[in-house]
């Protein structure tokens, strides 16, 4: 098939990119000249593990291209993936007004039928929103409104395009169904599902799934800030929890709270959504509060160790992308707890293996990278772990209590086991287990 996708942020590129690995002709169009122009000479503006290998293929086979021009890269597509922005407004509502920008170019510029796919994350109502523009200027007969949410995890964003649990598709539309069935089979080969149904409830699945996996964190963030008043470990509350098969083990990790691109501003929305509606969503207050109180636990933590005043200490951070596989800071835990310590008079030492020079942009020198992991830890007074990289699973515990000037360690993943510290001479706090001192 002819495919053209606007929008060449995360999820756009992802999908144009994986849509051309199966032998489909893609054209991603996107505005910024300046990214299209690195992406025409093959460099890749996001990391995603995976991406670079099909980007790589199918560029160099002459399946995947990108432009600037709206009319180019559409003039020959079947389909139409909308992969636009929606931030979240001062107000909490999707922001929806790149989607409902490039509907009312298209509506200017299709000249024979074409299926137009929402795959933006948007609120319920938007296809019909979508429909309502492009029909002021184009017979019904040329297009369909099509909502198909993704379901990506960032990191392992390709696998999960590729072999996706589910593929979502809303419409009413008989001709739409049969072109979208077509796109999608060979990603379902090995029989998992392609639901169909109406274009509102494909918009709700989305917000309603987000929304679980956000409740699910929040609330055993709860558990273990409870676990560590009453004594018990939520590692094995965890494991006991996640044996029940009504549910699952997945999700079930405590942490500092849960940020990226989706949960914060989908929960966010779908809570918005509610209000609009007359509804009180009190379940999603609770969790957006839960959220936003724990990214500042670990600030907690080293106040009450080092007392209010941070001036003069140093700590180095360990990971700051909201998680692993990724470049992405957006809504990142590691952000508030920078913000905290800089606040109290620390200085920050920080390593991260792919986020670090999106922090530095964002914070103009006043946080101190380091070019490797041990590096941030020389002279610092405590080591904060935010992020679960791969790398800090084990690491030399000899070389880390060396470089610090304490052995200090503030874990926010629960990546070491307690009682191997206990042996280990460190001070170490972590999320819902004992301290060891």
């Amino acid at each position: 098939m002819n495919i053209a996708v606007v929008g060449t942020g995360y999820v756009g590129l992802v999908t144009g990119t994986c849509f051309a690995e199966t032998g489909n002709h893609v054209v991603c169009v996107d505005i910024d000249a300046n990214k299209v122009k690195r992406m025409q000479n093959g460099e890749i503006p996001i990391y995603e593990p995976g991406l670079d290998v099909l980007f790589d293929r199918n560029t160099r086979q002459g399946r995947l291209s990108f432009t600037t021009n709206l009319a180019e890269g559409i003039q020959s597509a079947e389909i139409i993936f909308l992969a636009l922005p929606t931030p979240p407004g001062e107000d909490g509502a999707a922001d929806l007004k790149y989607i409902l920008g490039v509907a009312r170019d298209l509506s200017g510029i299709i000249t024979n039928y074409k299926v137009i796919v929402d795959k933006s994350t948007v609120p319920v109502g938007t296809a019909e929103k979508v429909h309502a523009i492009l029909a002021q200027n184009l017979g019904e007969e040329l297009f369909d409104v099509v909502s198909n949410p993704e379901f990506l995890r960032e990191g392992v964003a390709v696998e999960d395009f590729m072999k996706p649990d589910r593929v979502v598709i809303g419409t009413q539309s008989e001709r739409a169904r049969k072109v979208m069935k077509q796109l999608y089979e060979p990603f379902v080969r090995q029989g998992n599902p392609i639901y169909f149904m109406d274009e509102r409830s494909a918009e709700m699945t989305k917000y309603a799934a987000n929304s679980y996996l956000a409740t699910r964190i929040s609330f055993m963030n709860e558990i273990a800030n409870l676990c560590e008043r009453v004594g018990a470990n939520v590692d094995a509350v965890r494991v006991g929890m996640g044996s029940d098969s009504r549910i699952g083990k997945r999700f079930l990790f405590p942490g500092v709270g849960y940020g990226g691109s989706c949960f914060p501003k989908d929960v966010q929305a779908l809570a918005k959504t509610a209000e609009d509606n007359g509804y009180n969503f009190k379940i999603l207050d609770a969790v957006m509060n839960v959220n936003t109180t724990q990214k500042h636990r670990l600030t907690e933590k080293i106040k009450a160790y080092f007392g209010e005043n941070l001036c003069g200490k140093t700590i180095a951070i360990w990971g700051l992308a909201f998680k692993p596989n990724t470049d992405d800071i957006r809504e990142a835990p590691a952000l508030y707890l920078i913000e905290d310590l800089l606040a109290a008079g620390a200085r920050v030492k920080a390593f991260d293996p792919e986020a670090m020079s999106n922090v530095k942009a964002e914070y103009n020198g006043t946080v101190e990278m380091a070019a490797e992991q041990y590096e941030a830890l020389i002279g610092a007074d405590a080591l904060a772990i935010v992020t679960e990289w791969s790398v800090f699973r084990t690491p030399s515990f000899d070389v880390m209590h060396k470089l610090l000037k304490n052995p200090v360690i503030f874990d926010g993943r629960n990546l070491y086991d307690v009682e191997v510290m206990e042996g280990k001479g460190f001070y170490y706090d972590s999320i819902g287990r004992s301290t060891v001192k």
